[in-house]
């Protein structure tokens, strides 16, 4: 089989099969465990364990969905212990005495972040009314106390000794934007007493307590513009080793662990820089040391016994996959435990990205990712797929992903950008896009485009954009414009951000409010090309309904988008079932502008509304 021919053999169900997803990795009964969400199997979310000589195995029951709605995006959603699976699914909290058993509802409602403490559960529970923190014996008849109750939200139960750490935030703030941390007296199946705050405000988030094996409570906080390490000794507060990175993920889940703490008085840390993430270890004299690994992405969650690391890493080489990393020796070793590939795509070719930085004003530059088609010449030329990822304070993982390869080897070049309010480049550039949202974001990535036009890699005509959430809000507005683009697919888009404010569930509303006041609504009038909408019919984070009035509008004005909406799908298309359907018919869409153009027929205008 000849180089060209086996590019072209990554089929739509090898790009959805390869996708599988790791994430909550933790330690437990001797082993490793970690959720797996596989697409080609319908979406769900499976726990796996992993032990030395043993394996990896499934440990909950075929079939149930591990999923937790607690804050909208979940998070913290199973504990093991003693053989035991806690977890969440759609009705409430469940229990498993036996791994692979049938479970037992335990309590109906939406919980997440479940934390194994002295006998008793910890986790958050959420309603319409607010949060509350609660306790649940291990042993015998379950029964469930609560410990702590806000109107607002709260996070990360973390047991210490005879007392407990956890995180607030209020109804007016995200938990980047200004989270706080709350300690307190509190001896297991009793309750909290004397609770201080011990940091984070209306200008500091601060996330990710965690008790030390020294006793004291170490926490991730932005008060110096990065997320860094902090320490509470039980007197003051110090920084640990400050650093020009983010320390902590954005916090859109619960149970996040970016850090974590080895038994020679070293504490490991994943760090994020721009796109890229490195894992560093932290001596006891506060000095830094880079680890040296294969990765370039890496997911916060850390799960440390002894003087490994269990991490979910991926480079542009590798996707996202379970490794354990030995840092014991001078030289770190890498075991991986699981990885997505099936083997018939070993030794397939890949495109791997560069960096590109484009001048967007006199003092401000974005960064973006280029992978040309695969197998292409240094001086490629090609159709270029500009991508908005969701948030907006997300950002570009500098990772191989097999649906980015699905485009890539069809001869197109896909490029993300990270443009103003993504994470990874400090507390200020992720905060400026608010009240400029479907401004600077669009202006970003039309710069990034209008630069590969200009130097002559982009094939103009050819040139389109790819949003997913909130990234498709920016996609609608790049080509609710004049601009470089000829098409946009926009993936569970948000279309109005007033109205959006008042749909999206209670954990994002007060982003929905920070960001409004920028474009504001997409008016289907203003839509200048062909637009594909892709969106789930239970998406509960941005509802169909809003894409459906826009298609419907833009119909009414002689547009005839091209609409798929998928029954019974959320938010996540590219984890979901219909994975592999969304990508042929975006592939489709480009295709039939580019053939449109080729004939001689012109796109939309804005001031006939017509093709």
């Amino acid at each position: 089989m000849g180089l060209a021919d086996r590019i072209a053999a990554l089929s739509v169900d090898d790009a959805v099969r390869a996708s599988v997803s790791y994430d909550q990795l933790r330690t437990g009964d001797g082993g490793l465990y970690w959720l797996e969400t596989r697409p080609e199997a319908g979406g769900g979310a499976t726990v796996t364990r992993w032990r030395p000589g043993e394996g990896k195995r499934d440990v909950s029951p075929e079939g149930f969905d591990i999923s937790s709605g607690v804050h909208a995006y979940g998070g913290g959603s199973f504990a093991v212990t003693d053989e035991t699976l806690w977890c969440v699914g759609g009705d409430g909290l469940y229990r498993s005495r036996r791994h692979g058993e049938e479970l037992d509802l335990v309590s109906q409602g939406s919980f997440g972040d479940l934390t194994i403490g002295d006998g008793e559960l910890l986790a958050v529970r959420e309603s319409e009314q607010g949060d509350e923190l609660v306790a649940v014996s291990l042993t015998g008849a379950p029964q469930m106390r609560t410990l702590a109750v806000s109107r607002g939200f709260l996070g990360a139960p973390r047991p210490g000794p005879e007392l407990l750490a956890w995180t607030a935030w209020s109804e007016r703030d995200m938990p980047w934007d200004a989270c706080e941390i709350w300690v307190a007296s509190y001896s297991p199946r009793g309750v909290i007493e004397d609770p201080v705050k011990l940091a984070g405000g209306p200008d500091e988030s601060a996330v990710e307590p965690r008790w030390g094996p020294d006793g004291a409570l170490y926490f991730v906080s932005d008060r110096s513009g990065w997320w860094n390490l902090y320490r509470w000794d039980g007197h003051q507060v110090k920084a640990v080793a400050p650093i020009a990175g983010e320390c902590a993920a954005e916090p859109w889940e619960l149970g996040y662990t970016s850090y974590g703490f080895l038994d020679d008085d070293r504490i490991v840390v994943a760090v994020q820089e721009g796109p890229r993430h490195r894992l560093v270890v932290i001596e006891p004299d506060g000095t830094v040391r880079p680890v040296d690994l294969p990765y370039t992405s890496i997911k916060p969650y850390l799960a440390v016994r002894r003087t490994t690391v269990a991490l979910i890493g991926s480079s542009p080489t590798a996707a996202p996959q379970v490794a354990l990393v030995n840092l014991a020796g001078a030289h770190s070793q890498v075991e991986v435990l699981a990885r997505p590939e099936p083997a018939e795509l070993d030794g397939t070719r890949v495109s791997t990205p560069t960096e590109l930085r484009v001048r967007v004003t006199n003092d401000r530059e974005v960064l973006a990712l280029v992978y040309p088609p695969t197998g292409s010449a240094a001086d490629w030329r090609a159709p270029v797929i500009v991508r908005a990822h969701p948030g907006p304070t997300a950002s570009c993982l500098l990772r191989l992903d097999w649906q980015t390869q699905f485009f890539t080897s069809r001869g197109f070049a896909v490029v993300d950008v990270d443009y103003l309010g993504s994470t990874g480049y400090g507390r200020a550039f992720r905060e400026s896009l608010y009240g400029r949202w479907g401004l600077d974001d669009v202006d970003d990535c039309a710069a990034v485009a209008g630069h590969l036009l200009s130097t002559g890699r982009a094939v103009p005509g050819q040139v389109f954009i790819h949003g997913a959430s909130a990234g498709g809000y920016t996609a609608l507005h790049t080509v609710a414009q004049d601009g470089p683009f000829a098409a946009a697919t926009a993936v569970s888009a948000i279309v109005d951000p007033d109205r959006w404010a008042e749909t999206v569930p209670r954990f994002q509303r007060a982003h929905a409010m920070r960001l409004r006041g920028g474009a504001g609504r997409v008016h289907a009038a203003a839509v200048h090309r062909p637009v594909l909408l892709i969106h789930g019919t239970a998406d509960e984070v941005a509802v169909v309904e809003d894409v459906r009035e826009l298609a419907d509008e833009l119909a009414s004005l002689g547009m005839a988008p091209k609409v798929m909406l998928l029954p019974d799908v959320g938010h996540y298309v590219a984890t979901s079932s219909q994975a592999g359907a969304a990508l042929e018919a975006e592939l489709a869409h480009y295709r039939s502008v580019m053939a449109a153009a080729a004939n001689g027929h012109g796109a939309y205008t804005a001031a006939s509304g017509s093709r």
